[in-house]
């Protein structure tokens, strides 16, 4: 061999040794083979398409709308979604029928004309009068005579959508003067439900299968032969790099150095607080644009609990906790006070602003107008919430003690001991919400009134929806300036404005922000200590779900003061509060303890939360989020495009995130 092809030889051997200690050196500094595995390719984004393609293509099996039955005695009744056909045979002779009906989810509602019915012609030859009847919940239906004005016979019944049925009203066997009810089912409903639990399952099937694979690639033959691939490529391209640029003395330094700096910069974040937020936020855009059009994926007409009900207080908690750990990371790093007051009253007023302006229901209408625009709103609750809770851990914070030293500390009360003024504030805020719902005078209404108004309570108080609530929004903002279609109008028939976000409500949302503080309290107070943490969630589980017991006496209406969102009521804040310490609880071991979980996919939007939300309203009427649909009365189309449509919103989220844009206020 030539001089010169030993130095060949010997300078690629010598580059080869030198690329594989960089490649070693780097690999040491990377994650660890398991971790390298999982971030190998686009794997959340194409874990979402894959999610999103197959649960459209499991609901496409699902049935839809279901043809009409061409009977001779049926009218023209046009069913729209939950609704079913009853055909009303009256064949008593010369006696006509008025038809009632209510909801059983309706609380102590007045019953409301459905039908009349002419009297019968001929024994054989019945009076048919055909109606829709509502199939969300189960109704109760009762027959008066029109000559006596008698309740001649009362059912209940839960009709099955698109379903056809026969109510028989005839003279009794027993007797001329007995008259009988009997319903007949002429064609059996669809089952409207199949839809979510295809796609439930479908979902479910990925997840289970995501976890096998991530399972196989933690095993240590598939890690090794993994990471050797890794290496060996990484190699290689150090080798063309130094063959091809020989006068770089260190590129793998130069390419990865500022990458580290601006890694190092980065303040340490629990990824349970954004998993969590994004679960909020995820099952709020899903919802919000429609939930495939089903009852329990709207909000409760009044008392009780629906899933669209969860995801607003959720994400006032989550906000207080990521409150307290912000603030705490800019106080420790020496930012001052006076400059974080500036900052937190900015950011509650374009909070307010965007709410007021750009995210507004009035839009629909037509041009914004400004004697009818309405004020009150998720991100202007939002934007007060902040400011208050902000400013009281402003005013009173205190620096994070140290780890304990001692196992007698380790049980104290600190988190809580050492924001004894931020819960006296909290607590006297909250004497005054209880004070103004209990014992202030709202003209024509009982005092401390507490229900829908309209047809509820037997119809007594049909304009005092809310109570002193909505009194004071009447008062301070005007009826205009409110939300003007109510959920309680759905079973209520309420026929004044009322707002969910309004003024007496945000005071339980500061509650609950101010508990979504404890829980960030523990988490830094506690750092470290998982048994310390997991104790503490717990423990805040059980008080407020034992208040919660208390408030309602278990039931959906008859307790003291009841869970309902549009009162934002305590129990209401309680429940929901104990709801998210337990996710908490969950989330924070299998997150960031044990790391069996990264949060994917909600992780992406609940670290761009603002963008997303404020994004989701602006374009909910755009392309490719909503499209015309082929049949706007089937649960299987609008389910198909509520899916795409979230789905799409985690995608965008999980792209801004790799190109390391967040929009923050």
């Amino acid at each position: 061999m030539t001089p010169p092809e030993r130095a060949m030889t010997g300078g690629s051997n010598s580059r080869r040794r030198r690329a594989e200690e960089r490649s070693s050196a780097a690999g040491a500094e990377r994650s660890s083979p398991r971790e390298a595995a999982g971030s190998m390719g686009a794997g959340p984004a194409l874990a979402l398409l894959l999610l999103a393609g197959s649960v459209l293509s499991a609901t496409l099996l699902a049935p839809g709308r279901r043809a009409e039955p061409d009977l001779d005695e049926k009218r023209n009744v046009e069913l729209k979604m939950d609704q079913a056909l009853l055909l009303i045979h009256n064949e008593l002779l010369g006696t006509s029928l008025t038809i009632y009906w209510k909801s059983e989810y309706c609380y102590q509602c007045t019953f409301q004309p459905l039908a009349n019915v002419s009297h019968g012609r001929k024994p054989a030859k019945p009076s048919v009068e055909a109606v829709s009847v509502s199939t969300q919940h189960g109704s109760i239906l009762q027959v008066n005579s029109t000559l006596e004005e008698r309740a001649a016979c009362r059912l209940e019944y839960k009709f099955g959508e698109f379903g056809n049925y026969s109510l028989l009203v005839r003279h009794a066997s027993s007797g001329a003067d007995d008259i009988a009810c009997d319903l007949v089912v002429n064609e059996n409903p669809v089952d409207s439900n199949l839809p979510v639990s295809i796609a439930f399952l479908v979902g479910l099937a990925l997840v289970i299968a995501i976890s096998i694979l991530k399972l196989l690639l933690s095993l240590d033959d598939i890690n090794n032969w993994i990471s050797k691939a890794i290496a060996s490529r990484e190699t290689d391209r150090l080798i063309n790099s130094e063959l091809g640029s020989p006068s770089r003395a260190d590129p793998l330094g130069a390419d990865c150095q500022p990458e580290t700096r601006r890694a190092s910069a980065l303040p340490h974040r629990l990824r349970c607080v954004d998993t969590f937020r994004g679960v909020a936020l995820i099952l709020m855009v899903f919802v919000n644009y429609g939930g495939g059009k089903y009852w329990y994926f709207k909000h409760s007409s009044w008392n009780g609990l629906t899933v669209a009900d969860l995801v607003f207080p959720w994400f006032v908690f989550i906000m207080g906790s990521s409150i307290f750990l912000s603030m705490t990371s800019l106080l420790q790093r020496g930012c001052s006070k006076i400059k974080l007051l500036g900052k937190i009253a900015w950011r509650s007023f374009l909070l307010i602003c965007i709410g007021i302006i750009i995210v507004n229901p009035n839009y629909c209408l037509g041009p914004l107008s400004w004697d009818k625009v309405r004020i009150p709103g998720v991100l202007q609750r939002l934007g007060v919430t902040y400011f208050v809770v902000a400013m009281l851990e402003l005013f009173f914070w205190k620096p994070v003690p140290d780890s304990c030293t001692l196992e007698r500390s380790c049980l104290s009360l600190r988190d809580i001991t050492s924001s004894w003024p931020q819960w006296l504030i909290i607590l006297i805020l909250e004497s005054i919400w209880l004070a103004l719902t209990f014992f202030l005078p709202v003209p024509g209404c009982p005092t401390g009134y507490l229900g829908p108004g309209g047809i509820g309570d037997l119809g007594k108080y049909p304009h005092c929806t809310g109570g002193a609530a909505g009194y004071i929004d009447r008062l301070l903002l005007g009826d205009s300036h409110l939300y003007q279609h109510p959920s309680s109008a759905v079973l209520y028939h309420t026929e004044v404005a009322y707002d969910p976000e309004g003024v007496l409500g945000t005071i339980n949302s500061i509650v609950m922000a101010f508990l979504g503080v404890q829980a960030g309290k523990i988490l830094l107070y506690y750092k470290d200590q998982t048994k310390a943490i997991l104790i503490r969630f717990a423990a805040w589980c059980c008080i407020l779900g034992l208040i919660s017991i208390a408030l309602t006496k278990m039931s959906a209406n008859e307790g003291f003061i009841p869970i309902n969102k549009n009162l934002w009521s305590i129990s209401y804040v309680t429940t929901l509060s104990c709801f998210a310490f337990s996710i908490l609880l969950i989330l924070y071991p299998v997150v960031d303890v044990k790391g069996l979980w990264t949060g994917t996919p909600f992780f992406y939007p609940g670290m761009n939360s603002i963008l997303v939300y404020v994004g989701h309203e602006v374009f909910e009427d755009y392309f490719p989020f909503q499209w015309k649909l082929e049949d706007e009365q089937s649960h299987k189309e609008h389910l198909i495009q509520n899916i795409v449509a979230t789905a799409l919103w985690v995608l965008i989220a999980y792209i801004l995130y790799k190109k390391k844009v967040f929009w923050k206020i």
